[in-house]
Formats: structure tokens, C-alpha cells, sequence
């Protein structure tokens, strides 16, 4: 059975920055599909980044284009989310998910592995 276990979740001021990190445990990560989503208070879950197993896939959100970067190093088993200058907006319970589906979905629905997730704050 795969666990994933979030850390580096915090308060930050806007502008500033947070690095997210996603531990696999438990199943070949290297053939894994890892994704971050956030869900803030109120609204729906939502795709924030995603990374392929299959080198050089990855999508990210509209909303965080150049502010968000996805990262992996299949040695550590770990898959990293590297965000700056955030926002208000950007406050929310950040979870990473894993599917065997070589393709960055945005859809929930598509990873059957999730971990219990990392609050981010962003606030003056």
C-alpha cells in the first residue's frame, strides 16, 4: 500500500516563499505520476502541478504559472513543490496525489493515492 506523506507546510508572508515536499512510500516511485492540489476553505480541490514518471511531462495551473515549479529525485523518492512570491490566495490545505497513469491529470478522480495533506498560509 502507497503512502505519501507531505511536509514543509507553514505560514509565509505574501511575496515570500515555500518549498512542498511529497515522500512515496511503499510502490515503485519511479513509475509513479505525482501531482499536488490544493483545496482552501469553502471551495472545490484543485490541480496545482503535476510531474510524470516519464521524463520531462508535467503541467502546471494557469493561476501559479511561473510562480510554482515541480520537481523529483526518484532516488529520495520524493516529489517537490517549489513555490514563490505567494499570494492570499495561495492559502489552502496542499495534498499530492500518485496514479501509475503516465499523463499529468488535472481531474481528482484520476490519482488513487493521497496523502493527508500540508496547510499553507499566506499572511501578513
Amino acid at each position: 500500500q502507497v503512502q505519501l506523506v507531505e511536509s514543509g507546510g507553514g505560514s509565509v508572508q505574501p511575496g515570500g516563499s515555500m518549498k512542498l515536499s511529497c515522500e512515496v512510500r511503499g510502490r515503485t516511485f519511479s513509475s509513479l505520476t505525482v501531482a499536488w492540489f490544493r483545496q482552501a476553505t469553502s471551495k472545490e480541490r484543485e490541480f496545482v502541478a503535476g510531474i510524470s514518471w516519464f521524463p520531462g511531462r508535467h503541467a502546471y495551473t494557469d493561476s501559479m504559472m511561473g510562480r510554482i515549479t515541480i520537481s523529483r529525485d526518484n532516488a529520495k523518492n520524493t516529489v517537490y513543490l517549489q513555490m514563490i512570491n505567494l499570494k492570499h490566495e495561495d492559502t489552502a490545505v496542499y495534498y499530492c496525489a500518485a496514479t501509475e497513469i503516465v499523463a499529468v491529470h488535472q481531474t481528482a478522480a484520476r490519482y488513487d493515492s493521497w496523502g493527508q495533506g500540508a496547510e499553507v498560509t499566506v499572511s501578513s
